[in-house]
């Protein structure tokens, strides 16, 4: 039974949840900066240079966005304290009950808007570019690299986040070879960067005959999109870039053009390739700024192993390398220290529907 008492204590414990936010937001700061951004845009000729615009007006929009989401909860927890008041008059359950539905799902959208505080990296708040690679298994891993491709798109159309495919190879049989994707929205980068990594499954294989269980395993690649060319510095002796046919289904200047680009990064041995787009202008295009990422995310990582944050191997697609098990068979699940879920749609999994069983793991982890 909710009493008032009880929606007192919960209401304290969100207004304080409301102040903490605050101050992990540097509302000063915040707002120093929005003005300084303002600054530029009145500046003469400030859209002369488009793609500084674009930086300057995303980075605006995304301040704005935050002050607007922060006004709008703290006026929401202020009108809860209103209405338990009036409400200690009415002394009525069906308002306790509404005022409690208000507060958990305030509770909620304040625990993620401090999640959000916390993504302060240089990159953080850039759009991502995945790369899923099948590993060992065959035909199993090509699969599995498919469900966790339509795993993170269905994730990422949930939370708003637009996914574009910049090149893909198709499985001999099913599934998909390699993928990658670019995934637009704020702070995209921050949330998916921990998904990098090695992801395993376990499962009865539907391309097995005598229904034995099987393991596959698959690589996720997480970068920033790195869109100031200044930052990363090609040197053009250091590539080489290549042209050929796209393959797949295309139209007649798809199947008689050379449009899709390959570059290969001599130093350090990246290749990339672009293959999605109409024209080799535009592939070409994309492809280099797949290979700064890839060389900001080098950067990166080197900079890490130094601070001791992160350690030098680069682990294979099999055994021993995984970050996160997907285990179907036997159909138990253990509970996921990085999440604390231990229920799943095992209803789901026996019936073979694996996908829906990754749907209801991933909305339930999320």
């Amino acid at each position: 039974m909710i009493t008032l008492d009880l929606l007192k204590m919960d209401y304290n414990a969100i207004s304080k949840d409301c102040a903490d936010l605050e101050t992990a937001l540097n509302l000063p700061a915040l707002n120093s900066r929005k003005k300084e951004l303002e600054k530029e845009q009145e500046v003469d000729g400030f859209w002369e240079d488009i793609k500084k615009a674009q930086v300057v007006n995303k980075e605006l929009a995304g301040i704005n966005n935050k002050l607007d989401k922060f006004k709008k909860l703290k006026e929401r927890v202020s009108d809860v304290d209103t209405l338990i008041e009036l409400s200690e008059e009415e002394n009525s359950e069906e308002e306790y009950e509404s005022l409690d539905a208000e507060i958990k799902q305030l509770e909620k959208e304040i625990d993620e808007f401090k999640i959000s505080t916390l993504l302060r990296g240089k990159y953080d708040q850039n759009n991502a570019i995945l790369t899923l690679q099948a590993g060992a298994g065959g035909t199993e891993a090509q699969d599995w690299a498919q469900m966790l491709f339509r795993m993170y798109s269905r994730y990422c159309e949930r939370v708003g986040y637009k996914v574009t495919v910049l090149d893909s190879l198709a499985g001999s049989e099913a599934g998909l070879k390699s993928i990658t994707f670019s995934v637009e929205g704020e702070n995209a980068y921050g949330y998916l960067k921990a998904e990098k990594g090695v992801h395993r499954l376990v499962r009865i294989s539907p391309f097995n005959a005598a229904g034995k269980r099987m393991t596959s395993f698959a690589s996720l690649e997480v970068m920033p999109e790195i869109e100031d060319e200044g930052e990363v510095v090609i040197n053009p002796d250091d590539i080489r870039i290549d042209v050929f046919r796209s393959s797949g289904a295309g139209g007649q200047k798809v199947n008689k053009t050379d449009t899709a680009i390959r570059i290969t990064h001599f130093p350090t041995g990246i290749v990339v390739t672009c293959q999605n787009e109409r024209s080799q202008l535009q592939n070409k295009e994309v492809a280099f700024q797949m290979l700064r990422s890839k060389l900001v995310e080098l950067q990166e990582r080197e900079r890490l192993e130094k601070e001791t944050e992160l350690k030098g191997d680069i682990k294979k697609i099999e055994w021993g390398s995984q970050i996160r098990s997907y285990v179907f068979c036997p159909y138990t699940l253990a509970k996921d220290h990085r999440t604390g879920y231990e229920n799943a749609n095992i209803n789901a999994v026996m019936d073979g529907d694996i996908q829906g069983f990754i749907d209801d793991y991933l909305t339930k982890a999320n």
